[in-house]
């Protein structure tokens, strides 16, 4: 705008028509003069995402299938949770390179990155029929291989000439690239979880390629030094899967992983999909389970597995309709 011979403050009014208004027509920014608005027309286009397709849940959860300009396709998952609050699980990569065993994104592989706009989009698009109150980058891709990218989204989610959310109500989840962990926390303050998933080295070596890299003590380790927002707890998510990661002695094992860390566990059933021979835990295995961590004083909370039914749980999100080839 400065080339234009335009003041500063007209690049936030176009920011706040943009971001906290859903406005992508320049001549609808009725705040700007009528010749500055045509000039910005000529010039400049405002992208844009419009879902290719949306599948809705019997439990409310809403999966969106969005098209980029290149052809290729990522899914948002919009979920219902208490006191008419959603929370929107976006995408960072199409595909994923990590390979993680029990998730379904991994097997096609990586594509691409997706750009700070594709995901700050995918923000923009279901903010325009609904409300988002809380936002978790737990969707296709990992977060912190796009970690340019993923930060500079994160700046815009969080300005307050953009959508103005707190970094409380933002959580980023990782597979465990300690390094990247660690860069994150020096570059940006946002809520961490952590896919942990195993309590010993084989059985994560097995289900997370990255554990060879990043075993578990240095991945600990790493959890310890992350400097947290203040008043918020690392959060480990921990996929049961039967006869796997089940057991008691595994949950021996997460009580003292997690000792001296300032953190809270996610327990999710596996959620099964075709192509996976990992079946969920029965009842009384995960009631077990999560019991011996409370007993423990261990924050540990039952993840329901919302939108199973059209595939849109954890673990389930592959850029493409049920149906599709």
């Amino acid at each position: 705008l400065s080339g234009m011979g335009k003041e500063k403050f007209r690049a936030v009014q176009i920011l706040r028509w943009i971001y906290q208004r859903n406005v992508t027509d320049f001549s609808a920014m009725t705040d700007l003069a009528k010749d500055f608005r045509e000039d910005l027309a000529r010039r400049a286009t405002i992208s844009t995402f419009s879902a290719e397709a949306v599948e809705v849940s019997t439990d409310g959860t809403r999966k969106f299938l969005f098209r980029l300009d290149d052809g290729k396709s990522v899914e948002t998952v919009l979920i219902p949770m208490e006191g008419d609050r959603n929370t929107l699980c976006i995408s960072t990569q199409v595909g994923c390179a990590m390979q993680c065993s029990f998730c379904l994104t991994g097997t096609f592989g990586l594509e691409r990155n997706l750009s700070a706009g594709e995901i700050v989009n995918q923000v923009c698009a279901v903010r325009k029929d609904f409300t988002v109150n809380n936002i978790v980058l737990m969707g296709m891709g990992e977060p912190l291989h796009n970690l340019d990218n993923v930060v500079t989204a994160l700046e815009i989610l969080y300005a307050p000439t953009g959508f103005d959310y707190g970094n409380r109500r933002i959580t980023l989840s990782t597979s465990g690239l300690v390094p990247e962990m660690l860069e994150l926390g020096r570059r940006i303050k946002v809520g961490l979880a952590v896919s942990l998933n195993a309590t010993t080295d084989e059985v994560r070596d097995a289900l997370m390629p990255v554990n060879r890299r990043y075993p578990l003590a240095e991945l600990m380790k790493a959890c310890r030094q992350f400097p947290l927002p203040p008043h918020q707890r690392i959060t480990f998510e921990y996929i049961l899967i039967r006869g796997v990661n089940d057991s008691q002695a595994d949950a021996r094992r997460l009580v003292k992983l997690l000792h001296g860390i300032k953190g809270k566990v996610n327990l999710i059933p596996f959620n099964e999909h075709a192509g996976s021979e990992f079946k969920a835990p029965d009842e009384q295995a995960i009631r077990s389970f999560q019991t011996y961590l409370l007993d423990r004083q261990i924050v540990a909370v039952r993840r329901a597995g919302k939108g199973q039914d059209i595939s849109a749980a954890c673990g389930q999100l592959k850029g493409k309709l049920e149906g599709q080839p």
